[in-house]
């Protein structure tokens, strides 16, 4: 039963595989991603990746080129600022909606996302980080309770993954990522919402640095 439950069909498989790659820097921006090539680095048939690179396309990560391949989105500094308003504008109402409608085992599974980003940032480890980090976010959303605003941010996953994976400062990040859950605990709302928008600032200038863009 379990086993059966937890089966993904290979095209599920396969996008997830390159769309970690994409937001973990494995893939750089630009680099060719071809049918043929991918699906011998894979082990697969070619199909799986055919619809692998269709769904990274919906995603917003990978763009399309004629016939069986494609290349990973190179983000302009335009599309980092669209990037960077859109969250603006989710962010704190859905740390606000986190902290009125928080429980206790939703705090201890931020918790421990947290512990896990903290201790992988001490220790260098920047992809353990990074997406410990971009899990504390998704748990946030999740505590929000409010299936509109899950299903908008649904559809910006990836995006936004890839945006809150463009830093270096693994400790900095994780030590606003503290001060953020100690408000959502306390409920604070006047010191988390500046905490919020102090974060969203420096992940503004993070991923300015990260990649090399000159943002407004």
């Amino acid at each position: 039963m379990s086993g059966r439950a937890e089966f993904k069909p290979e095209s599920v498989r396969v996008t997830e595989q390159i769309r970690n790659e994409i937001i973990d820097g494995v893939r750089a921006p630009g680099s060719k991603l071809v049918e043929r090539d991918l699906a011998e680095e894979l082990g697969v048939s070619r199909l799986p990746v055919r619809e692998a690179l269709q769904a990274l396309v919906g995603e917003g990560l990978v763009t399309p080129r004629p016939r069986s391949w494609a290349i990973v989105r190179e983000f302009t500094a335009s599309d980092i600022a669209d990037l960077i308003e859109v969250r603006a504008a989710l962010e704190v109402l859905t740390f606000k909606l986190a902290a009125q409608r928080r429980s206790r085992a939703a705090l201890e599974e931020l918790h421990q996302a947290l512990q896990e980003e903290l201790e992988a940032a001490q220790a260098g480890e920047a992809v353990a980080a990074r997406r410990a980090g971009v899990r504390f976010h998704e748990i946030v959303t999740r505590m929000a309770g409010n299936d509109l605003l899950l299903e908008v941010q649904g559809s910006l996953s990836a995006r936004m993954r890839w945006l809150l994976s463009q830093h270096h400062d693994l400790e900095g990040i994780a030590r606003e990522h503290v001060g953020l859950y100690d408000a959502l605990a306390r409920r604070d709302a006047s010191v988390m919402e500046s905490l919020v928008v102090q974060h969203l600032e420096t992940s503004r200038i993070n991923a300015a640095e990260a990649t090399g863009q000159r943002l407004a």
